[in-house]
């Protein structure tokens, strides 16, 4: 609907350019369409004048008169008013809902997807959680985030790469495996020599045990035997990440998130990527030797301070490897790249984009984008939930996932603004009231699937085609036409979502949709006798189904037939 009225406005200018209103060579205005918060206003108003006065050399609202005249006639358009200052106010015929109602129904599943980012790579990184224990309620929501930022940029046509990059190199996997060494030597966390950083959770107990007991580890593409040495660091710590990631994989799959490249922080390093990386950034002039170790001129793109790449014990700062590793990205071919971290990383994001320009490589600035994400507070009973028996220090997300279930975790997980901290309350989220949002959509959907086994069970068959010939009956149902306007709305917010990596208001917007399906339905008996009439309103039902099975898909959150 947007898209057709900036093309009838786009016909208005030009028309107004042939008769000389307006300058042919003027440049083409930024004006936007949207739609009035106060629908008395109109379904959609317009700026166009206001941005094109200066051109015309004449006042907003004298040219918002000729622009008006100028436009072109439409069906769709039932009034055009002029409001303030020179504000062009759109009311659309019933007729322009009720194509867009055939529009869904045709489609189906692919109501509401665009090819605005065909022909294009992006890359979307989230979760990568370092191999050394379950995952918790915070990674739960960077998968959340992640996932669904993928989901809504492949609606918007974008070629999309999951990727997970997995910090299976350093000090914590070395905690880890000395951790698992003490455990299959027998010790616990409160006796003597157990490791001071060492993990503390029975999780670490397993991985022993599995490993004492010779077991075989298979995930991805890699094979992995327990030793069952205790004596033998090496193949311990082999052997503990390869059970964690397995581990972790399992939690995702559950969780309904998948990837489609694996990175290993470690293969950094074993196939020179990081030597690589800082030979080119001394290549090109931006790194300099002070006090033994070699740093990286990070205030020449706007780092408060300079950074240091390579201490004088020769071993390489945390964000070396992150340079390397989205230099790798973008030798990939990713033509964008998205990175979802946790709040507390912001700190590293600058020297991390600073490393990039400087390779002088053509990477655009400003990339990669960064989404950064609060942190979460799980509550129970009105008090917080901290603590999990499994992880020793938090609670998991398979702990989330068991007790509310996959729907209701992913949806709290993804129904508020990335950086707005969020509270996740366990009974909310398991209730089945219409205060739980997740529930209330679901059942929204479950609804229309019951009224048409309900009208199959009183002798009617749906006549689709004949419901769609008669949409003229909801025109006087004030109703059906909030519920239509609702609908027409699913493009517009699949198109935003991706342009602002912001997939919650996908979760704002169901809610709205199933808010206007409820009061239709209260309001307004839906199997009546008259077939026009019945199939009429069924097929707004079927159209609403179809648009809420399409935005929980967005979400990663099932449609129910039956609650």
């Amino acid at each position: 609907m947007k898209s057709s009225l900036r093309a009838l406005i786009d016909q208005g200018i030009a028309a107004l350019r042939t008769a000389g209103t307006l300058p042919p060579d003027a440049d083409a205005p930024a004006f936007v369409v949207e739609r009035p918060k106060d629908r008395t206003h109109g379904d959609f108003s317009t700026n166009a004048a206001m941005v094109l006065a200066k051109a015309a050399r004449t006042n907003p609202r004298a040219l918002a008169q000729a622009l008006v005249a100028a436009l072109p006639a439409s069906d769709d358009v039932a009034k055009v008013e002029i409001a303030g200052p020179g504000f062009i106010n759109f009311h659309l015929a019933p007729e322009a809902y009720a194509r867009e109602l055939r529009e869904i129904v045709a489609r189906g599943n692919a109501y509401g997807r665009n090819e605005s980012g065909a022909g294009h790579t992006v890359g979307v990184e989230y979760v990568s959680a370092n191999p050394t224990g379950p995952l918790h309620v915070g990674h739960g929501r960077a998968a959340a985030i992640g996932d669904c930022i993928a989901r809504v940029l492949d609606a918007n046509g974008w070629r999309v790469m999951r990727e997970f990059y997995y910090n299976d190199a350093g000090v914590q996997i070395d905690n880890l495996a000395r951790s698992v060494q003490a455990r299959a030597q027998g010790k616990g966390p409160d006796d003597a020599g157990w490791p001071e950083d060492g993990y503390r959770g029975d999780y670490i107990n397993d991985v022993a045990q599995a490993y004492l007991r010779g077991e075989t580890v298979e995930f991805e593409d890699h094979i992995v035997h327990g030793a069952k040495d205790p004596a033998d660091l090496d193949a311990i710590r082999a052997f503990a990440v390869a059970y964690l990631r397995r581990e972790q994989n399992a939690d995702l799959a559950a969780y309904g998130v998948a990837f489609d490249v694996y990175f290993l922080e470690s293969s950094l390093y074993t196939q020179g990527r990081v030597e690589e990386t800082v030979r080119e950034l001394v290549a090109h002039g931006h790194t300099y030797e002070e006090g033994g170790a070699l740093w990286l001129r990070t205030t020449d793109f706007g780092d408060d301070k300079d950074r240091v790449m390579r201490k004088s014990d020769g071993t390489y700062t945390y964000f070396v490897p992150d340079v390397a590793y989205h230099r790798s990205k973008w030798q990939r071919g990713y033509e964008r790249a998205i990175t979802e971290l946790g709040a507390d990383h912001h700190g590293s994001l600058q020297r991390v984009l600073a490393g990039l320009q400087a390779l002088d490589a053509g990477i655009p600035k400003g990339w990669p984008e960064y989404v950064l994400h609060q942190m979460v507070t799980v509550m129970r009973g009105g008090e917080e939930v901290k603590l999990s028996k499994r992880a020793g220090s938090y609670l998991t997300l398979r702990d989330l996932v068991e007790e509310v279930g996959r729907d209701a975790t992913r949806w709290f997980l993804i129904a508020r603004k990335h950086d707005s901290q969020l509270t996740f309350d366990i009974d909310l989220a398991r209730s089945q009231s219409n205060d739980n949002p997740v529930f209330y959509v679901q059942y929204a959907h479950a609804r229309v699937c019951s009224l048409q086994r309900q009208a199959k069970e009183k002798g009617y068959t749906l006549d689709l085609a004949n419901g769609l010939t008669h949409l003229h009956v909801l025109a006087e149902d004030a109703h059906a036409q909030a519920l239509l306007v609702a609908l027409a709305r699913y493009p517009e917010e699949v198109a935003s979502a991706a342009e602002t990596l912001e997939p919650h208001a996908i979760a704002q917007y169901l809610r709205e949709l199933a808010n206007a399906f409820h009061g239709w339905y209260h309001a307004q008996a839906i199997l009546v006798e008259d077939g026009g009439t019945r199939d009429a309103r069924l097929a707004l039902c079927v159209g609403t189904g179809q648009v809420l099975k399409n935005g929980l898909d967005l979400l990663g959150v099932s449609a129910p037939e039956k609650m």
